[in-house]
Order: structure tokens, then sequence, then C-alpha cells
């Protein structure tokens, strides 16, 4: 299984790569398709991919963008739209109308530095918002908190993006109840 598991990884990065590489040199007509390419950063991979559209959403009104298509590396845990519908509506209502702790939440999902799947071992980790996650390594399976990696190793060319099913959350004292949290 877990041989399965790094070819179908080494497979989905190729064929990233492969339809990278076509979709710059169809937009420029020639080989500067090759510089593209590495311009590639976490943001343009989770822009381009319709099941991170929330995320890059919030993201932008958390004035995160230019900070995630910096140098990195960086290790992103990417909430699928579908772990961002798990949420409460008030709960994401709540992070939205406060910009300081909706970046909190996001930044808990970044590493700084860039963690292959191939790398990934039980362990706490350090997140850009100061807080640690918890990683899981079991059967084959990652798991970030209590969220699963339902992909892993989407490839950029500042780091690597790791989808969830879950959107992660930090413990924030006094600024959201417990409540509204669940």
């Amino acid at each position: 299984m877990n041989l399965k598991r790094k070819i179908f990884g080494v497979m989905s990065v190729a064929a990233l790569l492969i339809m990278c590489g076509a979709q710059a040199f169809a937009q420029n007509g020639d080989m500067k398709g090759e510089m593209s390419m590495q311009s590639n950063t976490i943001v343009d991979v989770a822009m381009s991919d319709a099941r991170f559209s929330m995320l890059v959403e919030l993201l932008k009104e958390a004035n995160l963008v230019d900070t995630l298509k910096g140098a990195g590396p960086f290790t992103v845990f990417a909430p699928t739209n579908d772990a961002f519908a798990k949420v409460p509506a008030a709960t994401l209502a709540r992070l939205k109308s406060d910009p300081e702790m909706l970046r909190s939440v996001l930044l808990y999902h970044v590493l700084g530095m860039q963690v292959p799947s191939s790398a990934a071992r039980t362990m706490k980790a350090q997140t850009a918002q100061g807080s640690e996650v918890q990683v899981t390594v079991k059967k084959g399976m990652v798991m970030v908190d209590k969220a699963k990696v339902i992909q892993a190793d989407v490839m950029a060319s500042n780091g690597v993006i790791h989808a969830i099913d879950s959107v992660l959350m930090p413990k924030m004292e006094s600024k959201m109840s417990k409540k509204t949290m669940k």
C-alpha cells in the first residue's frame, strides 16, 4: 500500500509538472514557459485549482497572498472548499469580520519549511502562526491535528501543498468561544 501511495504521489507530481509546463508554453508560445513554471508559487497553484477557491478568497482577505508568493520554502496544509463547508457559517462570518483572527487561522496551516509526504513522520511542527500542529502518520495516512491529508505533494516553486479535509483551528483564547468553533 505504501509503495502504491508513493508511486501515485510521484505520478501526481509528474502530471502536475507536465500540465504546468504545457500551460505555460501555451500561454507564452515559446520557451518562456520554463520561467513561468518556476514562478508557479503556492498561491498560483491554489488559484489554478477550483478546490481551493475559498482558501484563495480568504488569503486575499487576510492579506497573505504576497507572503505565500514569497521565496519560502513553505508547506501549506490547504483546506479544500469541502473542508470550509464543514465550518459553521457563524464561525466563518466571524473570521471574515476579524482580519487578525483570520490571518492567525490561515497561518496555522503554514509551515516555514518544505515537507513532502515522504518526509512526514509523527511529530509536532511549528506553524507560521506560532503554535504547533500535531502531525501523525499511521498506516500510510497523514493527519494534521484532526484533519486528514487527502492529496499530498502538490508541488509549487516555493514549497508544497497538502490538501486536507478539515480546517485547522488554533487555540484562540477569548477571541472565539468553543461554541462558535464547533
